[in-house]
């Protein structure tokens, strides 16, 4: 409370990373990930899945959306792909559970 009487609010914001650690390329930040689960779901195509592929070339993810599950196959798994884009993950948009 300041001297005049009024309160004083904090607005603290925590920057949450995902993917991190040896198994992943890089980070990925937790706000552009809900960022994209909110477009999938939005969208006008009735897509089902969000698929978190990382570009070789670019490095950097992007996201990717199905609409059926046999789709997420079309990627190698970024542990053992051979090609510029891989699947590092792979999420339900409804549920948000992760998938692969």
């Amino acid at each position: 409370m300041t001297n005049d009487g009024h309160c004083l609010i904090f607005r603290v914001q925590c920057a949450f990373n995902m993917f991190n650690g040896p198994d992943f390329p890089k980070s990925l930040d937790e706000e552009v990930f809900s960022l994209w689960l909110e477009n999938g779901r939005l969208s006008k195509i009735g897509y089902n899945y969000l698929l978190v592929i990382w570009d070789q070339y670019d490095a950097l993810y992007r996201p990717v959306y199905a609409e059926h599950r046999d789709e997420i196959g079309q990627y190698e798994t970024y542990k053992s792909s051979t090609t510029r884009e891989s699947l590092v993950a792979a999420y339900d948009l409804y549920s948000e559970s992760r998938i692969i």
